[in-house]
């Protein structure tokens, strides 16, 4: 038993050495990747866009981060679109408000109930997309934050016939004062974005995410318009995917948005991460699994445990704690800092880990108040 303790702390301190390791490059690759703004990244001349914004209640934040649409400095025309799928629905209130705060832009709402598959958000895109009318179309979740400068960066590598899409990574901001939006927000700042640097830099991963898709009106014709994408957990990764098989680029850009995390409870945390999880999974299982490198500071502490404190396990522990403090601090250059991170890091790492190894053995998500199955390739069906 005592060299099976051994053996095991010894992977454990292996793997947070690898761990470390993978901080201390993912730091190096921060700085420098989100520049500020370049004047002539507007497109000439710039081409009409529909901006569509699913929405499904009035979430802690959602009218500042919709407003943000309204202060936009692109040059050429704008329609914002807002759906709805229950004329009930509390966001609406929201989006009334904003009409009248800015009557001379060209805001559609559309309120339709009708489902085409089992993933609910595309179901209401699809809806709404009846109602666009320009060449350009981007899609973003309702909890986004951006800046003035982000539609007109962000359409930009559009006007390359060779770019089919384009997406923004982004970092967490917490919607709220308690421990479970910073927790969350957490995840954002100094998990996932950090990984989404990695990944694209050395080519590893191919991201395509749902805080912001930008494309053509034809591209996404050409891959099946969102009807194609009506029954995925994973809508976005299937978009990117299904551009790039089209023979496009899917580029990453510049723009580092905002994700406002509003989780009341720790089983909201929970509930919103292991659904994020196992889409990851669903969608890339072999980078999904080598992702258990970036936790070295609990897969420290626990070797820390199995090999009785030995001062190695110390040892390889303070420099786990060195590497993650070094890349927060190089995440906290390009994206908000989330006040008392420092405090709750190691916990944050744990609940990481602890989410991490719970995905290998979810079958259902909870989705905006409905259960769904999951199957391999990342399809949705009712629970």
């Amino acid at each position: 038993m005592a060299q099976l303790l051994q053996i095991a702390g010894g992977v454990c301190l292996a793997l947070s050495l690898a761990g470390s390791a993978y901080m201390l490059l993912a730091a190096l690759l921060m700085r420098g990747r989100f520049v500020a703004a370049d004047a002539a990244a507007s497109p000439r001349p710039a081409p009409g866009v529909d901006v569509l914004k699913p929405l499904h209640g009035d979430e802690p934040g959602l009218e500042a981060a919709l407003a943000e649409l309204f202060l936009q400095d692109y040059p050429g025309e704008v329609r914002v679109i807002f759906g709805v799928q229950d004329p009930a629905d509390p966001a609406l209130a929201v989006v009334r408000r904003l009409q009248a705060a800015h009557p001379r832009r060209d805001v559609v709402v559309v309120v339709d109930p009708r489902q085409h598959g089992s993933n609910r958000k595309v179901s209401n895109l699809i809806n709404m997309a009846a109602a666009a009318r320009h060449d350009l179309i981007l899609l973003a979740d309702s909890d986004i934050l951006v800046r003035p400068d982000y539609l007109r960066r962000v359409l930009a590598p559009l006007a390359e016939p060779a770019v089919g899409a384009v997406t923004c990574a982004y970092y967490g901001a917490a919607a709220g004062e308690g421990v479970w939006p910073r927790l969350a927000a957490m995840g954002l700042s100094y998990q996932f974005l950090p990984s989404v640097v990695v990944g694209t830099a050395l080519r590893l991963a191919h991201p395509c995410m749902g805080s912001t898709i930008a494309l053509r009106r034809e591209v996404l014709a050409e891959i099946g318009g969102l009807e194609a994408f009506a029954d995925r957990l994973a809508d976005d990764y299937a978009i990117g995917e299904a551009v790039r098989a089209a023979g496009y680029r899917c580029e990453v850009s510049p723009v580092l948005v905002g994700h406002l995390c509003a989780e009341a409870s720790g089983a909201a945390l929970l509930a919103h991460e292991l659904r994020w999880a196992r889409t990851i999974r669903g969608v890339d299982p072999a980078g999904f699994a080598g992702s258990v490198v970036t936790y070295p500071v609990p897969v420290a502490l626990l070797g820390l445990v199995l090999l009785a404190g030995a001062p190695a396990a110390w040892g390889v522990l303070a420099l786990a704690l060195a590497s993650r403090f070094w890349l927060i601090r190089q995440v906290e250059k390009a994206a908000e800092p989330i006040p008392g991170s420092w405090r709750l890091l190691v916990l944050r790492d744990m609940v990481s880990l602890f989410v991490f190894a719970r995905s290998y053995f979810v079958r259902v998500v909870r989705w905006r108040g409905a259960r769904f199955r999951v199957d391999a390739r990342g399809d949705l069906s009712g629970a």
